[in-house]
């Protein structure tokens, strides 16, 4: 993997899709992240964690995805986006862009595959 690209790892669990993004999410990456969640979401799964920890980057393309995915699960009852071991450089983007009320941040992947009861 260098470091342009992004690698994508989708399970399905019993509460919820778990994705585990490892690299950049920027303009060349960002559409391979929005195709891996709308495959999901077109299989009618809306209770999706993204474990953040392998993200050393998101670019405002990244952050469009994760609104408008977010956006779509709301759409689903019980759906929601919740996002874990978001790094401190993410966390800053999604501080910086005023959006981090949008989304509950967990600091394991396991908080926040529990919090779907």
């Amino acid at each position: 993997m260098t470091a342009t690209n992004l690698e994508v790892k989708h399970q399905e669990l019993k509460k919820c899709d778990l994705f585990i993004l490892n690299g950049r999410i920027d303009g060349n990456t960002a559409p391979a992240f929005e195709l891996a969640i709308r495959k999901a979401q077109d299989k009618g799964h809306y209770k999706l964690v993204l474990n953040m920890a392998g993200v050393n980057y998101m670019s405002s393309a990244g952050l469009r995805v994760l609104i408008s995915s977010s956006k779509e699960a709301k759409k689903h009852r019980g759906g929601d986006i919740r996002l874990a071991e978001v790094s401190q450089r993410v966390a800053d983007v999604l501080d910086l862009a005023g959006l981090t009320v949008l989304f509950q941040i967990y600091k394991t992947e396991n908080e926040a595959i529990e919090s779907f009861a």
